[in-house]
């Protein structure tokens, strides 16, 4: 795994550091009161909330690729590991669970790097925008919703909607309304000044003057709670005790825990880096995820993930890279050896209103409005991702996320773009029939444009398309497949069952324009014998020229169609269509069919008929590569028809002659290739039939 260290910190520009530096301590000041209350949920002292945003944050910051995600304690896991302990019968702030905890968070880290080592983080790409958007603003929302009765003087909610609702509702029926004020008024000026001086500190400043009037103001007397004192110094590090828990429900935990870090802060990193544009390595962020629990294992903490409500505030204030991180980190180190008394002063209602403007910034509402107004699938696959985070948590929500993608990848395949070709007289290109009254179809013949992939899902559409517009005068029908890239089994046994059904009806059908790549999928499916018979041609002209219609094509209604000038025709080929058709078995599918020949000529006699194969209006190279293969069987082919070996060879020569003239008068620019070409083929017989070789050259000479 090709890992680069400090990613974001190369070729640092100096103009950034103040921003950085500040955004940093703004951080570290925000993670207080979040990572304390985060880790009480998770069962442990307030104060190792403080811990996990040292050392895990450190380590993300050297080996994340993201140059703005912070890590550190956060909701999801620690609500997770909290509800594992209540299983556990562990209970919350004791001995017994500061010894499990981190045993819970060392196997996340093990499972973080497993998933490094598979690249599980590609799954990410299959996430649409609106998921990922509707995934963002229902964690924000959910958090906005656990600190609310904080605001109010109450304690922080846990679960989901429902119970989050009822904890708020509870929580008023003992009201501090001084609380209250404090909160709404910092959070107006917080809003405020986000709106109107975006790039001034507010945060600092309002902790300090929160501080102050904790200091000058009665407010236990009111009520008004602070942050609880904490014991001075930096965790001790030591290596979990794995006896402490039975192993196969620690796996079982932990295996959870780490689908939903890897999951939620991935679908939060790539949100924040299309939103910026920059991009980020999925496969390292797994691994810096990995590396940020062990460490959080080794110093007794939680499992820890990406803060989508730090990294808001970081982005809020213009925190460039991951400087932002270790300055957080080491005066996160500063303030527990120097400054744990001034967290005593700091009141959780000024606390908490910074919390929730950081996550009011990071919604993303207006995404779905904006959805509401262009597409009402993809506003639904929004609401549908946002409702499953906020009524059934993260783990369901990141389910219910990668379902919908799946299911509007399905949808959209399933209704892929399709239309009908014409041409507009006097021009060469088809297009579709309903962009203009002047583009008229081809008389007789249905050209149909299919642009998705083909597979099980929509085979009934194209077969329905073509069923429901054959006409009576409908003598065949043309599948452009330039769209197509793929086709399943089910698609192959569709098409095969469209050929014989207008088969039978006496209507040619032909697949057209697409990559050589889809024939080897239809030989692979068992479908290769339509191309062995010449249905499937490489464009639109030369499966009409194969129908005996020329250019200027006959149009629905006799509508004139004289070409509009005495232009080159194209040269369609420049790239051999037998070559195209049949790929590494070219060789092989013309001795075949030349065989088939040969043994169809004992039975009629008739030599002429072993000029072509079953492909009609072969290609000129395709033309002249088929004649040489014929003179390797120059022997057998007298032997069967009593003709003179030396006419017959003349014949073959004469015709070979014909074809590069045709090549040097409509494409003087192949001229050169087809000489070249010829060379080589001349050697080939050389080396295989080398008496047959003599004679040609001599009739050359």
């Amino acid at each position: 795994m090709n890992l680069r260290l400090a990613q974001t910190l190369r070729h640092y520009n100096t103009n950034n550091l103040l921003k950085d530096i500040l955004t940093g301590i703004i951080i570290m000041a925000v993670s207080i009161p979040i990572s304390m209350g985060y880790a009480q949920i998770a069962g442990l002292p307030a104060v190792y909330g403080l811990y996990g945003s040292i050392f895990p944050i450190l380590a993300f910051a050297i080996f994340s690729s993201s140059p703005q995600f912070i890590f550190g304690v956060d909701a999801a896991p620690a609500a997770l590991v909290g509800s594992a302990l209540v299983t556990l019968g562990i209970q919350g702030g004791s001995d017994e669970a500061k010894a499990v905890v981190p045993v819970i968070t060392l196997f996340v880290a093990i499972w973080l790097f497993a998933f490094c080592i598979m690249k599980a983080g590609k799954l990410v790409n299959f996430i649409s925008a609106p998921v990922m958007g509707g995934f963002i603003t229902g964690i924000c929302t959910t958090i906005i919703l656990m600190q609310i009765p904080k605001l109010m003087g109450g304690s922080t909610g846990t679960g989901e909607l429902i119970e989050l609702v009822e904890h708020i509702i509870k929580t008023c029926e003992s009201i501090n309304i001084l609380s209250l004020i404090i909160g709404i008024v910092s959070l107006i000026i917080l809003l405020i000044s986000k709106k109107f001086i975006p790039k001034f500190p507010m945060v600092v400043l309002l902790m300090a003057i929160g501080a102050v009037m904790t200091y000058f103001l009665p407010f236990d007397e009111w009520n008004i709670a602070t942050l609880s004192a904490v014991t001075p110094g930096l965790p001790k590090w030591s290596f979990p005790d794995v006896t402490k828990i039975p192993i196969r429900e620690c796996v079982t935990l932990s295996l959870s825990i780490a689908v939903v870090i890897m999951a939620e802060t991935l679908l939060a990193e790539n949100n924040f880096a299309q939103k910026n544009g920059y991009r980020i390595n999925d496969n390292q962020e797994i691994f810096a995820f990995s590396v940020g629990n062990l460490a959080a294992a080794l110093t007794g903490c939680c499992p820890v993930n990406g803060s989508v409500s730090r990294t808001a505030m970081g982005e809020q204030y213009q925190g460039k890279t991951q400087l932002t991180g270790i300055v957080a980190g080491l005066s996160m180190i500063l303030i527990l050896l120097c400054g744990t008394g001034f967290i005593g002063y700091l009141p959780v209602p000024v606390l908490t209103a910074i919390v929730i403007s950081a996550l009011l910034g990071a919604t993303e509402f207006e995404l779905a409005v904006r959805l509401f107004r262009v597409s009402k699938t993809e506003c639904f696959i929004f609401l549908g991702a946002f409702l499953g985070v906020l009524m059934l948590g993260t783990i369901n929500g990141v389910l219910i996320g990668i379902i919908l993608s799946f299911s509007e990848v399905i949808i959209r395949t399933a209704k892929p773009a399709r239309c009908f070709l014409g041409i507009q007289p006097g021009h060469r290109h088809f297009r579709d029939l309903k962009e203009s009254d002047q583009i008229h179809s081809i008389s007789g013949v249905l050209i149909y444009r299919f642009s998705s992939n083909l597979f099980f899902a929509n085979i009934q559409v194209l077969t329905r398309d073509i069923e429901d517009n054959i006409m009576a005068d409908t003598r065949a029908v043309i599948l452009d497949a330039s769209g197509i890239g793929s086709i399943d089994i089910t698609a192959a046994d569709g098409l095969e069952m469209i050929y014989k059904s207008l088969k039978q009806k006496n209507i040619r059908f032909y697949i057209t324009e697409h990559i050589s790549g889809l024939n080897e999928q239809l030989r692979r499916l068992g479908v290769g014998y339509m191309i062995e018979e010449g249905n499937v041609r490489r464009t639109i002209h030369i499966a009409l020229k194969d129908m005996g219609i020329s250019r200027p094509y006959p149009l629905e209604g006799g509508v004139d169609n004289e070409e509009r000038s005495a232009s080159r025709k194209r040269a369609d080929n420049r790239v051999q269509e037998f070559v195209w058709a049949f790929g590494s078995e070219t060789e092989k599918q013309i001795e075949k069919q030349i065989s088939a020949q040969i043994a169809q000529l004992k039975k009629t006699g008739d030599v002429d008929k072993l000029l072509h194969g079953r492909w009609s209006h072969m290609e000129a190279l395709d033309e002249d590569e088929w004649l040489e293969h014929l003179e390797e069987h120059l022997k057998e082919i007298v032997n069967i028809s009593g003709k003179d070996e030396k006419t017959l060879a003349r014949h073959l020569e004469n015709h070979r002659k014909e074809v590069h003239d045709r090549i040097a008068k409509e494409h003087p620019e192949l001229a050169e290739r087809f000489r070249e070409r010829r060379h080589i083929l001349d050697e080939h017989l050389k080396e295989k039939r080398p008496e047959v070789y003599r004679l040609v050259m001599s009739l050359r000479k």
